[in-house]
């Protein structure tokens, strides 16, 4: 589960592109619960995910990222999937 204000889900689309992935969005509560938001993203293979995740803990955008979801407690909860998409 992912809540995400409009600005925190702002600054990581462009920082997901940054490091070779491509954002699909962030999905927002309609209807139902409100307190769960999805972000879509993904990245050419596994290890070049890993890459993007490691090297986001010492890129200064994604360290102010980071800082601002922790002052404003727009992630209050992290879970990481990985999927694979079905087109037929």
């Amino acid at each position: 589960m992912i809540i995400i204000r409009n600005l925190c889900k702002k600054k990581w689309i462009p920082l997901v592109s940054k490091f070779g992935g491509i954002h699909h969005g962030c999905f927002l509560p309609h209807e139902g619960t409100n307190d769960i938001a999805i972000a879509l993203f993904s990245f050419p293979s596994l290890a070049a995910y890993e890459t993007y995740r490691k090297d986001s803990f010492i890129d200064s955008e994604c360290l102010k990222a980071f800082d601002y979801a922790t002052k404003t407690k727009c992630i209050i909860n992290y879970e990481r999937c990985f999927m694979r998409p079905v087109f037929k």
